[in-house]
């Protein structure tokens, strides 16, 4: 597939980024992709794999049960839009996750999957973990980056985006774990297959962790249409101690 013919498919798809602000992912690459470059082609592509928020753990979990996945996803994104390096960005406290990760980006390096010339084609690209503080604000795209760059991860306003100028001034393009992960099965199933989950508003599934006043919690995935009262009482077993919802 040529570059451009992925990105339609993510398109078509109907992705969206499962981090924050559910922006479609398609077009954010598009972006990326056409974004001006500097003499040498420089673009960066990177996975926020930064949860601050108490009792959040999807990209954690992602990245330590099926790494290669998200790195896949990755390779990708860096193919469709022409990156030249790719940064996993996650919590020092993510230890087992940074383990795994550094794992599957070596036997990825053995297998020619990273590095110069991927499969015998021009297309040269890498990836590192970068870890980060463990700070609530450090998830942020904007001040993820700043500590990518050795700087305080402080926020900055937008616009410009990151992915017109991002990483030290060059198009970047950003997705959390779990996003990166969704993409090569699209990529192998269809984009017609991934469309038919959800509604209207928010194509495909979603895997959220579930903890509280509930009777059954932890980590489970749902098709996008399923209601938040299916979700608690299907499948948590209701609110515990009899309180209403």
């Amino acid at each position: 597939m040529k570059p451009s013919d992925i990105i339609e498919d993510i398109i078509s798809s109907g992705l969206r980024g499962k981090g924050g602000g559910g922006f479609v992912t398609g077009h954010k690459w598009k972006k990326a992709a056409n974004a001006p470059t500097d003499d040498l082609g420089t673009r960066y592509i990177m996975v926020n794999g930064d949860e601050g928020n108490p009792a959040s753990y999807m990209d954690r979990s992602v990245m330590e049960g099926c790494p290669h996945q998200v790195i896949e996803g990755l390779i990708i994104g860096a193919y469709a839009i022409q990156a030249t390096e790719g940064i996993i960005y996650t919590r020092s406290d993510y230890s087992i996750a940074v383990k795994r990760l550094n794992m599957a980006l070596e036997q990825a390096r053995e297998r020619g999957l990273l590095g110069k010339n991927i499969g015998g084609t021009d297309f040269s690209f890498d990836i590192y973990v970068h870890e980060g503080m463990e700070a609530f604000i450090g998830g942020e795209s904007t001040a993820l980056m700043a500590s990518v760059e050795g700087k305080r991860p402080f926020p900055k306003a937008q616009p410009p985006h990151s992915t017109e100028k991002g990483l030290w001034g060059k198009p970047t393009l950003l997705n959390n774990a779990e996003t990166w992960a969704t993409v090569s099965a699209i990529l192998k199933k269809g984009a017609s297959w991934y469309s038919s989950m959800g509604n209207d508003n928010a194509k495909g599934t979603k895997v959220w962790a579930l903890s509280g006043n509930i009777k059954y919690n932890g980590l489970m995935e749902f098709d996008m249409s399923t209601t938040f009262r299916e979700v608690i009482e299907d499948v948590c077993g209701g609110i515990s101690k009899k309180k209403e919802l």
